[in-house]
């Protein structure tokens, strides 16, 4: 009979702790009801244009309205002033997004893209065998196969965003039925932010800076975006570890457990391929002895998700490397680069190689943290930060920052909310201003201003929150900052 020995990182399981500094006010209800007025007020402003693509002055000032109420939200919070219940947090969550459901997606046609990879699943055709302008629309699809975008290429979405595709497709066939289904998966994935941060002994009310945050509401309710699904299982993914760590803390995490979150970490991977990026944290929360089923149920999972659609699915490939290697939009860095080296290609591979330094060094961290003790409780928190800087590096070194790809940080906002990642949310919004002259005139021109805003915004909201903690430490001990 096996005995089972403390786990090294298992010294300490702490409750949930006060993060409120002794001293601390009490909540204020006119305060958070004011808060809750706000978002809702300005996001039903937004909600009542007719053409989002022409009312991109006004979309960019409601949801800034937003992010100055969560902004608020955290300073007041941080001090013990505000309490939302969880029922609270998901009412106003479901309210936001029922303000964008049923309205046609205006800011980016990727879901009929979707609505057609899923269709053509439910018909019994593989996704990957033909690109949409090889094939003639079946009844009732004429309308979604008319704005697909780039339909001279096959699609470059892994087989786990299909099954998605093909689950939402299931409700009608329509862009209504579509929306509801990512809609509940990310309330879902709200609901799993709230239980996580009671895990990492964080209060529930700092779940409203990704539940009420502008970005999942228009880009996930409002264009219908499948990102949230793979974070869903990402997430998914993590909450089972930790939960897993929490009831064992003796003899660490079931198998069953560690196996099924191999499993959603593989699904996530094959929705968006960013959370292969994040694989190496997940990897390092596992205990020693079950890494080798966390690994088996990473890979079962990811044959089963591939091998259906093969041999087929090297045609994605061939897409995602037209992509890579040609893609561009909002990225000022590779935009300087390329400007200093005359060469796109280069750009992208000293981008490529600053963004791999990065993670190896993030990795390494975690993994010294992970092997000098420190609690379950402390390396899921230090996870979830290393997850949070590992996206903000991947936003502002990427050639190609669409607004919607900022949804891979705004889910890590509730565990390391600082006013970087709430500005950077934000920011990529004033991106949308191509929207405008390409609506009107059918030209899409890129403003190098707004990319370096979008860029600098978030680095000087980090160096101001820096200057101003090192002010503050430095008033109360009486040293200079």
């Amino acid at each position: 009979m096996r005995v089972c020995q403390p786990l090294p990182c298992e010294k300490e399981l702490p409750m949930i702790e006060k993060n409120v500094p002794q001293g601390s006010r009490k909540a204020r209800p006119v305060m958070s009801c004011l808060l809750v007025a706000v978002v809702l007020s300005a996001s039903f402003v937004t909600a009542l244009q007719a053409e989002l693509r022409l009312a991109v002055p006004l979309l960019v000032g409601s949801t800034a309205a937003v992010t100055a109420a969560l902004a608020a939200a955290l300073y007041f919070g941080e001090r013990g002033e505000l309490a939302w219940s969880p029922a609270v947090i998901l009412s106003v969550a479901f309210l936001l997004r029922l303000m964008f459901l049923f309205a046609p997606p205006q800011l980016s046609d990727d879901l009929y893209r979707y609505l057609w990879d899923g269709s053509a699943i439910l018909r019994g055709s593989n996704p990957y065998a033909a690109a949409p302008s090889a094939v003639v629309p079946p009844p009732g699809l004429e309308a979604v196969h008319s704005m697909i975008n780039h339909p001279e290429y096959v699609t470059i979405y892994p087989p786990a965003a299909q099954v998605f595709f093909a689950g939402g497709a299931c409700l009608g066939g329509s862009i209504p039925g579509f929306k509801t289904f990512l809609v509940l998966l990310d309330l879902g994935l709200c609901a799993l932010i709230v239980a996580l941060l009671r895990f990492v002994g964080r209060p529930p009310w700092m779940a409203v800076l990704y539940a009420w945050n502008p970005l999942p509401v228009l880009e996930i309710a409002g264009s219908g975006h499948v990102d949230g699904a793979g974070l869903t299982l990402f997430l998914g993914s993590f909450c089972l570890l930790m939960m897993a760590r929490r009831d064992t803390p003796d003899c660490g995490p079931p198998r069953w457990s560690v196996l099924l979150s191999g499993v959603l970490l593989a699904g996530a991977c094959l929705v968006k391929l960013f959370p292969l990026v994040l694989a190496p944290l997940l990897f390092l929360l596992v205990p020693s002895s079950r890494r080798g089923h966390f690994v088996v149920g990473f890979l079962v999972a990811l044959v089963a998700l591939i091998y259906p659609f093969l041999p087929e699915l090297t045609n994605m490939v061939d897409s995602l490397s037209f992509y890579a290697r040609n893609w561009e939009f909002a990225g000022f860095a590779f935009t300087v680069l390329r400007a200093m080296t005359g060469s796109g290609t280069c750009a992208r591979l000293i981008l490529g190689a600053c963004f791999l330094v990065v993670c190896v060094v993030i990795y390494l961290r975690l993994a010294y943290l992970i092997g000098h003790g420190i609690t379950t409780v402390q390396a899921g928190r230090q996870a979830l930060g290393s997850c949070y800087a590992i996206a903000m590096a991947l936003l502002l070194l990427t050639p190609t920052l669409q607004p919607w790809y900022a949804l891979s940080l705004a889910i890590f906002l509730p565990f390391s909310a600082g006013p970087a990642g709430l500005v950077l949310c934000w920011a990529v919004f004033l991106t949308y201003q191509v929207q405008i002259p390409y609506f009107i005139l059918g030209q899409w021109t890129e403003n190098l201003q707004v990319t370096a805003a979008v860029f600098l915004a978030p680095v000087t909201a980090f160096l101001a929150g820096r200057g101003t903690r090192g002010w503050g430490r430095a008033r109360g001990s009486g040293t200079p900052a």
